[in-house]
């Protein structure tokens, strides 16, 4: 029996050491340990080869503040120059700013960054003609750098600066600058985390008028204080006490890349994504009575309800951002807004630019506020109250095989009167609440995340799922008991 050129590929590169594990579901991220700028190099030619066979000519290339992310955006345009692609580096910037710039280019673009991550990481992102890759696009980047990858090649790079292409940033300010219109001034705390959106997102706040004081808005790769993550709530201790210290209005925190937010009401509380989407989901349904909201299914019951109650159409997908925006452009206008647990947030009622834009879902915010002459963030939110639930949490596998795992408690729930779906793993929901358990797409674990009306009935769905474990797998019932 023959074997495929793509198995062969595989079967002949089986004992080298190819990090197989870093073409995610949604990008590539993973150490610079494996995504070495050799490999980039390989992950360069696949990139092209994907381009050029959708008949694309040219891209923007877009880094973070990461210290291997210049040097591996000049690898990919040396690539795509060598394969007669035209691709124009537009220095160091945000995600959403790359998006917005790579319109020019024909939707096309390609951004280095690993979010998020811890300074040891970087990644891949990219776009084309303005859709993200699919997880087979993906697999079909890893299939062709994985032919054409040399582990024992060494490719010598010089350091490069990090650059902010001043025209480029004007740009995206000025689109901003035409959206948004606050009718009243705001006092805010800005967190960068030493990413690359921190910068342009306080000039952004600035020419709008807004008071300002500033932490971490400079790009430092080092992030030397710690991750840029603001979902972790001890990244925020900072900014808490800034908004508070400062009698701000509200507290800002982007990513890594900008891509996402957390925001801080006047209080000095984290408002989560559950509460915030209901929120948006207000402002647009407004605007846009009868249409879709689309979440994953990472959020609470909170957030579907208010959608119904709102008289939207509530459309829960699978997680990841990508997935998210794909959905959002494909629904030809019938889905006004979207977000994700993770505090991915796209507009497309008309305005924004249906993409996930940290500072642009912040400033819609501010605007919301200034409508009326002394509207708190706490205020607005008070329609959606925090609910009692639990961050993610991850749980080993204990070389367990997911898929058994999963089907199992997909057999059992049926016990227990709750709506399944298996749109992302396995969730129930019940009347007051649901849980959810997912296997993760980078590594041996679950995801697994509670959420109820009271810390009674949050405790009972928590238990729920322990006891469809436990026979089979007690030690992964008795790690769920355990992150309590």
């Amino acid at each position: 029996m023959g074997y495929s050129k793509v198995e062969n590929v595989i079967m002949n590169f089986e004992n080298k050491k190819f990090p197989a594990q870093i073409f995610r579901a949604y990008d590539i991220r993973g150490k610079i340990s494996f995504l070495t700028p050799e490999l980039v190099k390989a992950i360069a030619y696949g990139l092209v080869m994907q381009y050029q066979k959708s008949g694309q000519t040219q891209l923007a290339i877009g880094y973070d503040a990461r210290l291997t992310s210049p040097q591996y955006a000049e690898i990919i345009r040396q690539v795509c120059a060598e394969k007669g692609l035209h691709a124009t580096i537009i220095g160091c910037c945000s995600t959403p700013l790359l998006y917005f710039v790579a319109r020019q280019f024909d939707g096309n673009g390609i951004m280095l960054t690993a979010s998020h991550n811890p300074k040891t990481d970087n990644g891949v992102k990219w776009i084309i003609q303005g859709e993200p890759p699919c997880p087979e696009q993906i697999q079909q980047v890893a299939v062709a750098a994985r032919s054409v990858f040399n582990p024992e090649e060494k490719i010598l790079i010089e350091p490069i600066q990090h650059e902010i292409v001043v025209k480029y940033c004007l740009e995206y300010q000025h689109a901003l600058l035409k959206d948004i219109q606050l009718k009243r001034p705001f006092k805010v705390v800005l967190e960068g985390l030493n990413g690359s959106a921190g910068r342009c997102a306080a000039l952004v706040l600035k020419k709008m008028g807004c008071e300002l004081m500033l932490i971490r808005c400079e790009a430092n790769g080092h992030f030397p204080d710690h991750e840029p993550d603001p979902s972790q709530e001890k990244n925020l201790a900072e900014l808490k006490q800034a908004v508070l210290e400062q009698q701000a209005d509200i507290g800002i925190a982007l990513d890594g890349d900008g891509d996402r937010v957390v925001l801080i009401d006047e209080h000095g509380t984290t408002i989560s994504a559950d509460r915030l989407l209901s929120l948006f989901s207000e402002m647009c349904l407004k605007t846009h009575p009868g249409h879709e909201v689309v979440f994953d299914v990472k959020c609470s019951t909170m957030v579907g309800n208010t959608v119904r109650h709102l008289g939207g159409q509530a459309k829960m997908i699978r997680t990841g951002s990508s997935f998210l925006r794909t959905y959002m452009s494909q629904s030809q206008g019938k889905a006004v807004f979207g977000g994700e647990y993770a505090g991915h947030y796209v507009f497309n009622d008309g305005r924004g630019f249906g993409y996930d834009d940290g500072l642009y879902a912040a400033l819609r915010v501010l605007e919301y506020l200034g409508q009326q002459a002394d509207l708190t963030l706490s205020q607005a939110l008070k329609a959606y109250p925090e609910r009692c639930c639990t961050e993610d949490t991850y749980i080993s596998t204990h070389n367990m095989e997911p898929k058994a795992v999963l089907h199992d408690v997909e057999m059992k729930s049926q016990d227990f009167g709750a709506q399944l779906s298996k749109i992302d793993g396995v969730r129930l929901d019940f009347e007051d609440g649901f849980g959810i358990i997912r296997a993760s797409n980078t590594g041996e674990y679950f995801t697994v995340r509670f959420d109820a009306d009271n810390p009674v009935r949050l405790n009972d769905i928590r238990h729920t799922f322990v006891s469809m474990l436990s026979d089979r797998y007690p030690q992964i019932a008795q790690d769920i008991l355990d992150a309590q």
